[in-house]
């Protein structure tokens, strides 16, 4: 595909910086690897994996790291791969080069995994695609050689915050304490050693990369449960409670809610009932409903998340129901970096290269209706994140799918590579210069004390009506 595009890339070659030999280099790698690169796509691709479960595709990566000359650490956060080069000339800075592990829940794609009925509607497997080929580029010994700092290879799990029942347990062992990966990451100390970020995002449309610079929503998680009493539904009725007319009004009194949220705010509340009973002629006596509560800012994330407690509550109250209401912190809003500059120039010599097209919308500063834990990055570290094509269809949806495989993986790692290149040489200057420049908002600290301030129980009772006979 990108090669049919090279008259779109024209004018960028009037004035545009030539890149040096070992960027050239980088590039030149990266294709000499194509079909390794490839194939390890199309692999992750056919076998994808939910959330905290994605054991086979982090042994995958971890063995790619391995064949490299690395020594990843295995078992982060559960799933999760940390992989630092050795050798580089300095280790003044520590990048980590991100990519994500898991895939959705959607068991109706054309090429869902039947083994775990999940699937990569949401382009992760080009993420981790892309993180390894820019390993394979910067494990080059001419390029390593001019580094002054460590690219850091991460392969994280858990970003989609789904099949939440089952992360509620690992949380109940343990194993976990907050849904996201990369929350995870940050709590452990996984990140205590990085000084930058680099992420990415795989999109559709009639372009091939872009900035992915701009503010998103963040959330909480919500697990409500409404307790009734069970009886015949025809034969009985005045001697139960019924749980799913709680949750209904429940979810009637969170739609009155809606007018009083602040439309700056990009409020989004939104879920579905998990659990509504178990025979249509048994009033149901045990009803789940799980939400996610958006904002694109902290306050609004705490009011909404209030509205929706008080809203769930009165379900419980109205019809002598108890309920449960389990609030667990999700992601934070996305803070843009104030300056991308470098991966501006990144995006338009790799694309001038290729023949790509570049994504006229991407300096769009409008704040998106989604959330990714990339957020909580973006509060603690620098991070720069890019977005490349190649994939048709919606993303989210079953129709999503991959259309070219050189702009999907190949560009995706030309432009982790090359962003790290850049970042890391000449004395790591740029890297040096973002890592000062930034004013993180949140300390490590501070960022888990925000997260625990979020965990939050709420029960109602279930009444006793009065007896009738």
């Amino acid at each position: 595909m990108m090669e049919k595009r090279i008259e779109s890339a024209g004018w960028r070659e009037k004035g545009r910086r030539k890149m040096d030999a070992l960027e050239k280099r980088i590039l030149q790698v990266i294709e000499e690897h194509a079909e390794q690169i490839k194939a390890f796509g199309r692999d992750v691709f056919h076998h994808a994996e939910l959330g905290y479960k994605e054991y086979r595709t982090a042994e995958k990566f971890a063995a790619q790291m391995k064949a490299l000359g690395m020594s990843p650490q295995e078992g982060m956060a559960v799933t999760g791969v940390k992989s630092s080069l050795p050798g580089t000339r300095g280790n003044r800075v520590r990048v980590a080069i991100m990519g994500e592990l898991d895939a959705l829940p959607i068991s109706n794609a054309s090429h869902t995994n039947p083994e775990t009925g999940a699937a990569h509607c949401c382009g992760h497997h080009a993420q981790l695609t892309g993180v390894l080929g820019a390993a394979i580029a910067l494990s080059d010994p001419q390029v390593k050689a001019a580094l002054d700092g460590t690219p850091v290879f991460m392969a994280v799990p858990a970003e989609e915050c789904v099949d939440l029942e089952f992360k509620e347990q690992l949380a109940k062992e343990g194993k976990i304490r907050y849904f996201g990966g990369k929350c995870e990451f940050i709590r452990i100390g996984a990140m205590d050693d990085i000084d930058l970020v680099v992420g990415h995002h795989s999109t559709t449309g009639d372009f091939e990369a872009g900035l992915a610079n701009s503010p998103s929503t963040g959330f909480v998680s919500k697990t409500v449960r409404y307790r009734g009493k069970a009886a015949h539904a025809a034969g009985a009725p005045q001697k139960g409670i019924d749980a799913l007319n709680a949750a209904a009004l429940g979810m009637h009194a969170l739609e009155l809610q809606r007018e009083s949220f602040r439309d700056k705010d990009t409020v989004r509340v939104h879920g579905f009932v998990s659990k509504g009973g178990e025979a249509v002629n048994v009033i149901a006596d045990d009803v789940v409903l799980q939400y996610l509560v958006r904002a694109g800012n902290i306050p609004a994330i705490r009011d909404a998340n209030y509205k929706v407690n008080r809203a769930m509550k009165a379900g419980a109250v109205g019809t002598g129901a108890g309920v449960e209401i389990s609030t667990t912190p999700g992601y934070l809003p996305t803070v843009p970096l104030y300056d991308v500059s470098l991966l501006e120039q990144v995006i338009d010599d790799v694309l001038a290269d290729c023949g790509g097209r570049r994504d006229p919308n991407d300096k769009d500063q409008s704040v998106g209706g989604g959330s990714t834990d990339y957020g909580d990055i973006s509060y603690l570290f620098p991070l720069i994140q890019f977005h490349t094509g190649g994939m048709c269809g919606s993303g989210h949806n079953p129709n999503y799918d991959v259309a070219d495989e050189d702009t999907a993986y190949l560009l995706t790692a030309k432009i982790f590579a090359l962003t790290a290149y850049r970042l890391l040489k000449d004395g790591a200057r740029e890297a040096i210069r973002l890592k000062e420049g930034f004013q993180p908002t949140f300390t490590k600290e501070e960022y888990l004390d925000y997260m625990e301030s979020m965990m939050e129980q709420v029960t109602v009772a279930q009444e006793e009506p009065p007896k009738l006979d």
